[in-house]
């Protein structure tokens, strides 16, 4: 009798050591739970954040393809994806025309708060076929040089390697790598779109 009184207490002081260490450790155990099986997400952005007070939007002297007096303040009001390329626009440039198409209809509803903009930087005409396919886009002309002085890039880049953001005040605030990854683009123009009332 006294032998079963033992193993009980034994038995119960298993199980009171058991939860003080389950205790101890859920912390641990919880953290490489959320780290390698949730995997949440940082708060890092994928682009790179500009300050706007170093980039302030230019006179750009625009005109739309047809010669008309054009420029990106008629879409203020609205976020801007822009790029720059020239009138024969290579591979790269139609992958950027793709992405920022698609991005802008992977936010649903969202999306009527995007304006897509590329900016022509030589007088070469533009294939029919392009504007067909992404139509929406709007296009227009301007002087390379403008744009230099204007929109930040890295040592060797160019304005056409990258997909910038505009924000609905006018304010050059993002700019994506060359070669840039769409699904964390979309979760950058996402949290953009979440955290502002503007646009």
């Amino acid at each position: 009798m006294e032998t079963s009184k033992q193993e009980s207490r034994r038995g119960r002081g298993r199980w009171k050591a058991l939860a003080i260490l389950a205790v101890c450790a859920s912390p641990i155990i919880a953290s490489y739970l959320t780290y390698y099986v949730i995997k949440p997400e940082g708060r890092t952005n994928y682009g790179a954040i500009l300050d706007p007070r170093e980039h302030p939007m230019p006179a750009l002297a625009a005109t739309t393809l047809d010669g008309q007096p054009g420029g990106l303040d008629t879409y203020l009001g609205k976020w801007i994806m822009l790029q720059v390329d020239d009138g024969g626009c290579g591979e790269y440039c139609q992958t950027k025309l793709l992405q920022m198409r698609q991005l802008r209809i992977m936010q649903g509803r969202e999306r009527e708060r995007i304006e897509r903009v590329w900016l022509v930087t030589d007088q070469e005409p533009v294939q029919t076929l392009l504007l067909r396919e992404y139509d929406g886009t709007h296009l227009l002309r301007v002087k390379p040089e403008a744009l230099r002085a204007w929109l930040p890039v890295e040592v060797g880049g160019t304005p056409a390697d990258y997909i910038y953001m505009i924000d609905p005040r006018g304010n050059l605030m993002m700019r994506f790598p060359k070669n840039a990854d769409p699904s964390r683009m979309k979760k950058d123009l996402g949290r953009l779109l979440s955290a502002s009332s503007i646009g």
